[in-house]
């Protein structure tokens, strides 16, 4: 059963812009060159909130044995490297699982 993980993060607009390269070149990059069998799928998205901006990322996993070859057995310990720390104003301790029921795609 595929599962999806996902986590949120929190940026002031000010370094928006830095975080959203930085998850593009380095975080995402590293996380490909980790080779993880089982990862589908790595999807990053943005939008304001106010004073802040929210990222949110969702990896698709063909299961919990993929999830916890990335993430060690403590899997639902959040991944956040030290250089995005410092750029992030907050961000989840832990990432969310869900596992996959359906998905429709249209048109």
């Amino acid at each position: 059963m595929t599962v999806k993980r996902i986590w949120h993060g929190w940026t002031t607009p000010a370094n928006a812009d830095t975080y959203e390269k930085l998850l593009r070149e380095e975080v995402s990059v590293g996380i490909e060159k980790m080779n993880i069998a089982g990862l589908r799928r790595f999807e990053m998205m943005r939008r304001p909130q106010g004073d802040e901006v929210e990222f949110v990322t969702i990896m698709e996993f063909d299961d919990i044995d993929s999830v916890k070859a990335f993430a060690g057995e403590d899997y639902e310990a959040c991944y956040v490297p030290e250089a995005a720390r410092k750029v992030l104003k907050r961000f989840d301790l832990q990432s969310q699982h869900y596992d996959l029921l359906e998905a429709r795609t249209y048109g």
